[in-house]
């Protein structure tokens, strides 16, 4: 079963969400939490696989409860998926920054957001909508603007040029399957790069690879 966690501050959106997931055989709402802070301390206690997390609560915030979870050395497995009304809000930079596996519209159809769920679950990243790629991009360029005391390009130096060119493929959104197409590797072995990259760059998922992609330069946004 994947153990989902609902974190809304509106009463309507968390049931309609709850009731989706619940008549799924695989998913199970493990808890409803009305603002960050809750969405937190039910994290810590329940321990899901997904947390549906929206951006503008009380008390705390989603960004901020985001960066909470995802830095809990008791919550390595949990993978957050942002809730957003708004296509290039502010705090879902932050929320990307912090970790999270992707974002989706709350206006999203039934079937993508299941889908969505049992992907993030998986270990993968929301990366494939172009709204998403586009979301990336102005999160990049909005970066660039201001000084980040990251040090990800140093980091690039412990890659190889095989790993290198995987870790583009990967900002542009490939599949393992994909990269292993265009680089006429086995799958297996482009699974193994990609597993090489999360360990080196210490990246969470695909969506902290994409981020770290476009951040060091190797994909430029608008590239295709």
């Amino acid at each position: 079963m994947i153990r989902v966690l609902l974190a809304d501050d509106q009463a309507l959106v968390r049931a309609g969400f709850s009731a989706l997931l619940a008549a799924q055989p695989d998913l199970e709402v493990v808890g409803e939490a009305a603002d960050g802070l809750e969405a937190v301390e039910l994290a810590q206690r329940e321990r899901p696989h997904v947390v549906l997390m929206d951006v503008r609560m009380p008390r705390l915030d989603g960004l901020e409860a985001t960066r909470r979870i995802l830095t809990d050395p008791v919550l390595t497995r949990t993978r957050v998926i942002v809730l957003t009304t708004f296509e290039l809000d502010d705090y879902v930079f932050g929320a990307l920054r912090a970790g999270a596996s992707g974002f989706l519209l709350k206006d999203i159809d039934p079937p993508d957001l299941l889908a969505a769920v049992r992907v993030v679950a998986a270990g993968e990243a929301l990366l494939a909508p172009r709204l998403t790629r586009r979301l990336i991009e102005a999160f990049v360029e909005q970066a660039r603007s201001t000084p980040a005391p990251v040090t990800e390009r140093e980091e690039l130096t412990e890659l190889t040029p095989r790993e290198r060119e995987v870790l583009t493929l990967v900002g542009r959104g490939l599949s393992n399957a994909e990269i292993a197409d265009t680089l006429i590797l086995s799958p297996l072995t482009a699974k193994t790069h990609v597993a090489r990259l999360f360990a080196k760059l210490d990246a969470r998922d695909r969506a902290q690879l994409v981020v770290l992609a476009y951040e060091t330069g190797l994909v430029v946004p608008g590239q295709t």
